[in-house]
């Protein structure tokens, strides 16, 4: 094993040398690849950056191959055994970890997206020493890649957080969530699926509520239906969970051995209105209320005029305040006469919230309009819609398969985990249920 880590030492050295080195195609995919990387980040340290070229190694594309198959197919003097462990280095993922045991040479640690467990062993003896001050329930921000079938070993600086307390390890997961998008579920394929699942469901309580994949609205009626909508869709939740409706809040606090100010506190952090709740409470009225978040639009959706709300079992939901603008300019005899329409045309080329998903539904319905649009935005007379557009889109960072969005469920032991950090918060000490097992599936 020991010798087995030295060479994943030597051939990870190799390996970024090669594309550090590289010029060409693969410089060019490395350098957008980076860019990209570090332009949707909410944050970019010195640790990130470095993370994103050992990422590049095992997910970058350079055509139709990846940075290791270049350097296997460039590397002539490899053995056997050095190929199937460069091949094996392409299952490297991306993780947040909470040590769970320390070994002699190593660390047990648990991927807490996933709940996975690994055996992490560093294949540097300085990077060994140095980690001997991680205690247990250390988190690290760091990429980890397969020695055997059974241990691992790191592939990229580590980032430690030290010893998270509920409250800022859910927030660090949720920053991981934004950060690392392309990472969620890596090891645990199956919860991705799920969380994809979780999707298609959501548009389909989304079309059988509203009966049309695309509504407009003046903007206080839809806050208004989207309102209802979340009602519906806890009641749905608290049913399929086994979950007495019938039963008061108060009920339900006293079963959780929270007081009423601790309910209140803890509506108040996930955006429920509080007073609302202690009425609630006082009223008798049932849980579903409770459970309902407040939904609180943005000012510029409350106040629209007209708010088009386009569904998509992959993409979501999307809510624009001037789709309706929009399509008004491709339809008009002269687009230019219509009043800022090149500065709207603009807006929905640098919006990222204006994704492929709405672009493409543009296009289907007024092809020849907006190809006209483009032309003259851009001033780019050969603009073809039906062939440049995916690549217009790309080069104003659009991606063109959709992200998980955010209403995707979760696999429960991470719900359960917002959950705890939401009563720590709160001040709240429920009892612990004795003999209770960790929990597996999702929950949105």
């Amino acid at each position: 094993m020991d010798e087995t880590l030295a060479r994943s030492r030597q051939l990870k050295q190799a390996l970024a040398d090669f594309v550090l080195d590289a010029e060409g195609e693969l410089a060019t995919a490395l350098e957008r690849y980076s860019a990209e990387q570090l332009a949707r980040s909410q944050q970019s340290d010195q640790h990130q950056q470095a993370l994103v070229i050992d990422r590049f190694l095992v997910e970058g594309i350079v055509g139709d191959q990846t940075p290791i198959d270049l350097f296997i197919a460039d590397t002539a003097d490899l053995s056997e055994s050095d190929r199937q462990l460069l091949k094996g280095w392409k299952r490297s993922f991306v993780g947040l970890f909470a040590v769970t045991n320390r070994l002699p040479d190593g660390f047990e640690l648990m991927n807490w997206l996933t709940a996975k467990p690994y055996t992490v062993k560093p294949n540097d003896p300085a990077a060994l020493e140095e980690m001997q001050r991680f205690k247990l329930g250390e988190i690290l921000l760091t990429q980890i890649a397969p020695i055997t079938d059974t241990v691992w070993t790191f592939a990229a600086p580590w980032k430690a957080m030290g010893n998270l307390g509920k409250p800022k390890l859910a927030v660090a997961i949720g920053n991981f969530k934004q950060n690392y998008k392309e990472s969620l579920y890596s090891d645990a394929p199956e919860l991705l699926e799920e969380a994809w699942r979780s999707v298609e469901r959501y548009h389909q309580d989304f079309l059988d509520f509203f009966g049309s994949d695309a509504i407009t609205l003046p903007g206080y009626q839809l806050v208004k239906k989207v309102a209802e909508f979340q009602e519906v869709l806890t009641k749905k939740q608290l049913a399929e969970a086994g979950i007495d409706e019938s039963k008061s809040m108060a009920d339900l606090a006293a079963e959780a051995g929270m007081d009423e100010a601790a309910i209140e506190e803890a509506a108040e952090a996930m955006g429920a209105d509080a007073k609302a709740v202690s009425t609630m409470l006082k009223s008798k009225e049932t849980a579903a209320k409770m459970v309902t978040p407040k939904i609180d639009l943005p000012p510029e959706l409350k106040k629209a005029e007209a708010v088009t709300v386009l569904a998509h079992p992959r993409w979501g939901q999307m809510f624009l305040p001037t789709y309706t603008q929009f399509e008004t300019l491709l339809q008009a005899d002269d687009w230019h006469s219509v009043p800022g329409a090149e500065k709207l045309v603009r807006k929905y080329l640098d919006d990222p919230t204006i994704n492929a998903f709405v672009w493409h539904r543009l296009a289907a319905a007024h092809p020849k309009a907006l190809g006209t649009v483009l032309r003259s935005t851009l001033e780019r007379p050969t603009f073809d819609l039906q062939t440049d557009l995916d690549p217009l889109l790309q080069e104003y960072k659009k991606p063109l398969q959709p992200e998980l969005p955010e209403i995707a469920s979760v696999p429960l032991h991470l719900h359960d985990l917002f959950q705890e950090a939401l009563k720590e918060v709160s001040k709240s000490k429920p009892k612990d249920k004795e003999g209770q097992k960790p929990k597996k599936g999702f929950q949105r």
